[in-house]
């Protein structure tokens, strides 16, 4: 799949890059997709809720009323989880949600991801490009001159560059990542996925592997 390269300007370079068939011309598997994203959500959560259970109230052991004669039911303890501030009965507890996913799995959800994004016609490849300074205008001046009104966007380059990556940070839906770093989720996540002419050399090179 040939796709016309644009400049920062939004214009056509005159040069074209080829998408490798190996990554966005596959046919996209969808359950790989599902356990990818479904893995990454997973490992966003911090796993550190607690509820206290009765042993671990603070609070007196002493029996509330007489056993009988009362006309009410039979009680023991103020942690009873009964009672307003007493425990809670199978509360959540600390754990790690994070599961094992083989490493061609992963590979095959993120070209499933790619191949999605092709076959909607929702990539844009940019020449390579830096901004001089980090400054939020230069990116804003870039999404407007793609065009892409208020979709989200995901700009992958095949290296870290700060002065991108910081001028791209106060604007809202969009994203920069390296290459190295692309996951499913993120992909899936954006309207429009922005590759430079290097970053597609560095991907294919990553899937190969």
């Amino acid at each position: 799949m040939e796709v016309k390269v644009l400049n920062i300007s939004g214009k056509e370079t005159g040069a074209k890059v080829q998408l490798p068939e190996s990554v966005f011309g596959i046919e996209p598997n969808d359950h790989a997709i599902y356990l990818d994203v479904k893995q990454y959500l997973a490992n966003q959560r911090q796993g550190t809720h607690k509820s206290k259970q009765r042993n671990e109230i603070a609070g007196s052991t002493r029996k509330l009323y007489k056993q009988k004669g009362t006309g009410g039911a039979r009680a023991g303890s103020i942690k009873s989880p009964l009672f307003n501030g007493g425990g809670r009965v199978f509360g959540p507890q600390p754990r790690d949600y994070s599961f094992k996913l083989n490493k061609k799995l992963k590979s095959l959800a993120r070209k499933s991801a790619l191949a999605y994004k092709a076959k909607d016609n929702n990539v844009v490849v940019l020449e390579d490009f830096n901004f001089d300074t980090a400054k939020t205008k230069n990116y804003t001046s870039l999404l407007a001159a793609l065009n892409v009104g208020t979709q989200k966007t995901l700009l992958v380059l095949p290296a870290q560059n700060n002065n991108i990556y910081l001028s791209s940070r106060n604007i809202q839906k969009t994203k920069v990542i390296s290459a190295a770093d692309l996951n499913t989720y993120d992909v899936l996540n954006a309207g429009v996925l922005v590759l430079t002419a290097d970053s597609v050399k560095t991907l294919e090179e990553a899937f190969a592997k």
